[in-house]
């Protein structure tokens, strides 16, 4: 019993540990940090295409949103057409 104790201690400690690195960064990775970060933005939608079920569903909305946020902006710029109508 003695024998055992401490191998059973060793290996509660190491499953502790961290296990996988993409589950403690898409903790971390917020819309805005995403929407201000291109590079990082283009990896996830890029991982989100190829293995969505291994980064899970709410990382890869987050992708999207801010993929969204990107392209449309915040959405606080009005619209103002041009003076003169476009000739075709």
């Amino acid at each position: 019993m003695k024998k055992i104790m401490p191998l059973l201690f060793a290996s509660m400690l190491t499953a502790c540990g961290q296990s996988d690195s993409t589950a403690t960064t898409a903790t971390t990775d917020t819309v805005e940090s995403l929407a201000a970060n291109p590079e990082r933005l283009k990896e996830l939608r890029q991982q989100c295409k190829l293995e969505r079920a291994k980064l899970g569903d709410e990382l890869c909305n987050r992708v999207a949103e801010a993929t969204n946020r990107r392209f449309f902006g915040d959405g606080k710029v009005p619209y103002t057409p041009p003076k003169e109508p476009p000739k075709f």
